[in-house]
């Protein structure tokens, strides 16, 4: 299993584990440079949103990421976590049927782990 990989299946067990859901995974390598991978997860409510945010940011860290950026508050309903070429988005529902992230990369191959 490659480096990217595992860090996509802890980010995902992580996510899974407390209680994010919604989870979705698109490869973005071909189709743009921000970022190779976009994991996008509700949180069921602000403070929610703010406990896996902290905890991904710690995972990360743990994991030797040099860089880590950091964006969105917990009042705007959307954090976003970036390392590795991963960028992750964490939503409330409203927020991110709003945005329809999936939708605007429609074109992205969604990957499936521990399916």
């Amino acid at each position: 299993m490659n480096a990217t990989k595992l860090t996509l299946e802890m980010i995902n067990n992580f996510l899974n584990a407390k209680k994010a859901w919604n989870i979705s995974i698109l490869e973005l390598k071909n189709l743009t440079s921000i970022a190779d991978y976009f994991i996008i997860a509700n949180g069921s409510n602000k403070p929610h949103l703010k406990s896996l945010n902290e905890g991904l940011f710690k995972i990360i860290k743990d994991n030797g990421a040099l860089q880590i950026g950091r964006s969105g508050t917990i009042e705007s309903g959307w954090m976003i976590l970036d390392a590795e070429g991963i960028m992750i988005h964490l939503f409330e529902e409203e927020c991110r049927d709003f945005y329809d992230l999936e939708g605007l990369w429609g074109d992205a191959k969604r990957i499936h782990i521990g399916d």
